[in-house]
């Protein structure tokens, strides 16, 4: 199974989210930590949810980023 994780930076550290398994986040001094942390949560997670019969979640997230050219963003500033 594959599921998609958000790191993103907070202060002084990255903390770490997968949109599939609310509630399943981790932390990191850097993004690889943050990661690696994410790793153990997930799977501390999935064995939770096994041991109380409750179902896994499919990955449905998808993620992509969309680029914004510079010169849009000064367009829309001139308005």
């Amino acid at each position: 199974m594959r599921y998609l994780v958000v790191i993103e930076r907070a202060d002084g550290s990255y903390s770490a989210y997968s949109p599939d398994l609310p509630g399943c986040i981790a932390t990191g001094k850097n993004p690889r930590q943050a990661r690696q942390n994410m790793e153990e949560a997930i799977l501390f997670h999935l064995q939770g949810l096994m041991e109380d019969g409750l179902p896994i979640p499919e990955s449905k997230a998808l993620a992509n980023y969309i680029f914004v050219p510079e010169k849009s963003l000064s367009d829309l500033s001139g308005r």
